[in-house]
């Protein structure tokens, strides 16, 4: 299986059971991310080098005006998509096997944590895993320690606030905080 044929794979919905070819492909590229991470993580890069080593991280091109301040962590890193003006601040995690789509002009607070992978609840099964993309939409601002979890989509221009867990989707222009996260006000 090649990188493209895994991602064609995961963006078909398409869950991956334990043991089964896919899942070797999950772990072989779990494994050239962290080796492009140990290098992200482990030294002073300009923000040059640090943008050849996301390409390489995430498999394409990416935007010039993409910023990021590591650490950064992901155990895959083939399925995420930033677009223009977006920065990721420190110690962010992305679990992108089920896709990770952030839009133009974010701001990805310390330490947020986006997972799009769930296991089966079925103890017989609990190795395999299904998948399901997460959606940022231009002018978001995700707070500090915040959690978005799979299949969820925050809509344009919305903030959500430091240490919230999102399990549903976050209206435009809205404010949401808390575990799980609630609509705490929208924006004028």
């Amino acid at each position: 299986m090649t990188t493209e044929e895994f991602v064609k794979h995961l963006n078909a919905g398409l869950p991956i059971e334990n043991g089964s070819p896919a899942h070797l492909m999950m772990h072989r590229l779990s494994q050239e991310a962290l080796r492009i991470t140990a290098d992200i993580n482990s030294s002073y890069h300009t923000p040059e080098e640090l943008h050849g080593l996301l390409e390489e991280l995430w498999g394409h091109k990416i935007p010039e005006t993409v910023g990021m301040f590591p650490p950064f962590y992901t155990d895959c890193g083939k399925n995420t998509w930033v677009g223009e003006r977006t920065f990721i601040n420190m110690g962010c995690k992305f679990q992108d096997q089920g896709g990770i789509f952030i839009g133009n002009d974010c701001l990805i607070g310390h330490n947020a944590t986006l997972c799009t992978i769930n296991h089966n609840p079925d103890p017989d099964h609990r190795g395999d895993m299904t998948f399901r993309p997460i959606y940022i939409e231009d002018k978001v601002w995700i707070g500090a320690n915040v959690t978005i979890l799979q299949g969820v989509t925050i809509g344009r221009g919305a903030i959500v606030a430091a240490g919230a867990v999102v399990t549903k989707d976050v209206l435009p222009r809205s404010v949401v905080g808390g575990v799980p996260a609630r609509m705490i006000k929208m924006i004028d």
